[in-house]
């Protein structure tokens, strides 16, 4: 049976083995919110260009915005809401501010993002 695109089983028939081992492993509530709140942040292109850029290199917010051709307000906007994800971290130079990847994990699921639709 299907439900638009998507195949349903024909019957009803839970295995419950199966469902006492997967609920037992399900994250909490908090936890699956918080992971639905970080993907939110990759669902928009501008930050997801921000991120690729800051993949190759290290970049201060002056050279990002022309990189992106976008006003350094704008820039600052969106690097603010990934630095609140813990995404990019920053630091400052002088006059400048340079932002870069939090960490391993990010370059890790971008890495992987590319891979999968390349696929």
């Amino acid at each position: 049976m299907a439900i638009g695109d998507v195949e349903c089983c024909e019957c009803t028939e839970v295995h419950e083995d199966k469902v006492k081992l997967l609920s037992g492993q399900m994250p909490g509530e908090d936890e699956l919110c918080d992971l639905a709140e970080l993907f939110k942040v990759f669902g928009d292109s501008t930050r997801i260009r921000i991120l690729f850029a800051l993949f190759r290199s290290e970049i201060c917010v002056c050279d990002l915005a022309e990189l992106l051709q976008m006003t350094q307000s704008a820039v600052s906007h969106q690097l603010r809401i990934l630095k609140q994800a813990r995404l990019v971290k920053s630091r400052r130079e002088g006059k400048q501010v340079y932002y870069f990847l939090a960490d391993d994990h990010v370059r890790t699921i971008i890495d992987q993002g590319l891979d999968h639709i390349q696929e």
